[in-house]
């Protein structure tokens, strides 16, 4: 390898992103800071040919400018492996055309691209069941598809949240509370009449004081996390939603779970991470592209994007 460092961004359409909450944006800002070679591509632009996996590629340039952000270069075709590192950041859904792509990214990491966040791990680590590999971090939990199981895990709870396993931007997500009478008609849509399977967890009152996004970079937290406070009336903490936001430090019981939640990320290496914790309770585990950079940037005078490329550069240098 070159000491130079190629670096692909695998995204959503540049076009349409809104620069000023986009981590992926701010992840490139940073890169060409540091002059590396920048490219960037679509999940349609990959392909395998022979043994080797190659994109469709545009050499770009950024800029923090939102009547202008983006300048792309030539067009050009070559093996992935050629670049030092892919950054995935595809948005969700996580269907089998994500599955796909991260088989094709496997095979490059195995000719040797650095990919972040790895794919495996990537498809081992569904954002809402991974919450599961650490039950003393997370609220009482039932995944099933079965209706009747939630109705008693409801029952004795009294308030629940029902959500997809597949969700994102906060889609999906209804509350159940005793004596709701929509009760069946929730629980019947979500799991498609007991075909789906779900995640239902007990309702955490601290939701209404926001739910927080930490960033882990390797494995290590950004000091202070974003806390999304749900809109009057709004059941759902997603800036998607609607949901306001301010800085908040991470408590105690926040460093905990850090603690215990990041060496298994760093093992498994997903380098770029987000957190969800409500009160004292980890909820999701975001893997696939986290966000947030750019307002906890804005708020702490912080450059989070260049802990990940150190951590990126220290990585190339043991390949």
């Amino acid at each position: 390898m070159s000491n130079k460092i190629s670096l692909g961004v695998l995204m959503d359409p540049i076009d349409s992103i809104k620069i000023e909450k986009d981590s992926s944006f701010a992840m490139m800002l940073e890169a060409q800071r540091r002059e590396y070679d920048l490219y960037y591509f679509q999940q349609g632009d990959l392909f395998l040919k022979d043994g080797q996996v190659f994109a469709r590629m545009f050499p770009v340039s950024v800029k923090d400018d939102p009547a202008a952000w983006y300048t792309l270069g030539e067009e050009i075709t070559r093996p992935l492996h050629e670049l030092s590192s892919v950054l995935m950041r595809k948005d969700p859904p996580f269907d089998m055309e994500y599955i796909y792509t991260t088989y094709l990214l496997e095979l490059a990491e195995k000719q040797g691209c650095l990919i972040v966040n790895r794919p495996a791990s990537i498809r081992s680590a569904n954002e809402k069941l991974f919450t599961a590999m650490f039950p003393d971090c997370s609220p009482k939990t039932l995944v099933t598809r079965d209706m009747e199981r939630i109705k008693a895990f409801q029952e004795e709870l009294k308030h629940i949240v029902v959500k997809p396993l597949d969700g994102m931007g906060g889609s999906m997500i209804f509350q159940v509370r005793e004596g709701d009478t929509n009760r069946n008609v929730i629980l019947e849509a979500i799991t498609q009449n007991g075909t789906q399977t779900v995640m239902a967890q007990e309702f955490l009152p601290d939701f209404k004081k926001g739910d927080k996004r930490i960033l882990l970079i390797n494995g290590t937290p950004f000091p202070h996390g974003l806390s999304r406070i749900p809109a009057e009336g709004e059941g759902r903490g997603n800036l998607a939603a609607g949901a306001s936001s301010e800085g908040r430090d991470l408590t105690k019981r926040e460093l905990e779970i850090c603690a215990k939640v990041g060496p298994v990320l760093k093992e498994m290496g997903l380098m770029f991470v987000g957190l969800d914790v409500i009160g004292d309770y980890l909820t999701e585990i975001n893997v696939t592209s986290p966000t947030c950079i750019r307002e906890l940037d804005e708020i702490y005078s912080a450059n989070i994007s260049g802990l990940l490329m150190d951590e990126i550069e220290k990585e190339l240098s043991v390949l």
